[in-house]
């Protein structure tokens, strides 16, 4: 998508939500939906749309663990740290993660392939420690089964470049 036609694709989510009550924090949720982030040159477009400060856009984006100024890797990988979790052992995950993809909580790797986030509970208690990546849980994780699922989504990751090159050789063979 051309960045003009996306920018006008926020306009209109911005116009959306102007004039509702929470309407700031909507819009920004809307074009995270759409990006995953909020691209600055987005977040511009938001201020100059709602005669909202940017300056207060950036205090919204900053203040909410929710929004995330880049974009984050493909597959997200979501640590819970609840109390059931912590108990339970998540921090341990945690490192183990880290450890495994050299990251840190709220970093994507620099592939862009995975990002590592901390969020507070993802109602699965009696499964604790829970990870969730891109919606799929796992559930009473240990340090240990932290090498395996990353393979997984490494697998899922050559499986998917696979597809693309078979389509693409094919479409070649076509021309």
């Amino acid at each position: 998508m051309a960045e003009d036609e996306s920018l006008e694709i926020t306009r209109k989510a911005v116009k959306k939500w102007k004039d509702k009550r929470g309407s700031l924090i909507m819009a920004l949720h809307e074009i995270q939906g759409m990006y995953g982030y909020i691209p600055w040159e987005h977040a511009k477009v938001v201020a100059e749309e709602m005669g909202v400060a940017l300056a207060r856009i950036y205090e919204v984006l900053t203040f909410y663990n929710f929004f995330k100024l880049e974009s984050p890797g493909k597959y997200i990988i979501s640590l819970c740290d609840g109390t059931a979790c912590h108990i339970k052992g998540s921090s341990s995950v945690l490192q183990a993660f880290s450890d495994a993809l050299k990251i840190k909580a709220g970093e994507t790797t620099p592939d862009k392939l995975f990002h590592l986030q901390v969020v507070r509970c993802l109602g699965c208690c009696g499964l604790a420690p829970v990870v969730v990546v891109n919606g799929k849980t796992y559930g009473r994780v240990s340090p240990a089964d932290v090498p395996a699922i990353i393979q997984e989504w490494r697998e899922k990751e050559a499986g998917v470049q696979e597809s693309k090159d078979n389509q693409k050789q094919t479409e070649q063979g076509a021309a």
